[in-house]
């Protein structure tokens, strides 16, 4: 399943102070605007400039993403979605946010039923943090890569919903 790694993971750092640019793309991608474009247009573009620019361009331009490759947890077939990521340590770490939505987003599903994937084009297996102290420790690191996760955990939890966390480790 995995794809040939075209280029090694950039390290993402989530101590790393962002500047302007990057905190402003993440506000306007979090505003109406920005979430509209995103469920309507970006989800189904990203996957297919990554691929183009091997990685170093997508939608979400300048947030860290990649790809994420599963396999459907049904039908067996590849799947491919564009995901922000931050390592820690060795693992790479991704959020199931969808926005805050009230499901969980399909590519959960998918590595929940065959955790073995590839990310970036690196074959990773996929494992859920339960630990609430880990997870508390691990949503600190999100926030400061990506701010608007904190909204969306609010906006998740008014729908009943826990946006899970999954960390990878390379296989």
């Amino acid at each position: 399943m995995p794809s040939e790694p075209t280029t090694r993971l950039r390290h993402v750092d989530p101590a790393r102070r962002r500047g302007r640019v990057y905190r402003g793309y993440a506000a306007f991608a979090a505003g109406p605007v920005g979430r509209a474009f995103s469920t309507k247009v970006a989800w189904k573009l990203d996957p297919h400039l990554l691929k183009l620019t091997r990685g170093r361009f997508g939608m979400a331009f300048p947030l860290p993403t990649a790809l994420l490759e599963t396999r459907g947890a049904r039908s067996g077939a590849p799947r491919t979605n564009a995901l922000i990521y931050f390592h820690d340590g060795a693992k790479v770490t991704i959020i199931a946010s969808k926005l805050g939505l009230d499901h969980h987003p399909a590519w959960y599903h998918n590595l929940r039923k065959n955790p073995d994937v590839a990310f970036g084009g690196i074959p990773m297996r996929a494992e859920v943090v339960e630990d609430r102290t880990e997870r508390h420790r691990l949503w600190a690191l999100a926030d400061r890569v990506y701010p608007p996760y904190e909204a969306y955990r609010r906006d998740a939890a008014l729908a009943d919903r826990e946006i899970p966390i999954v960390q990878l480790t390379e296989r």
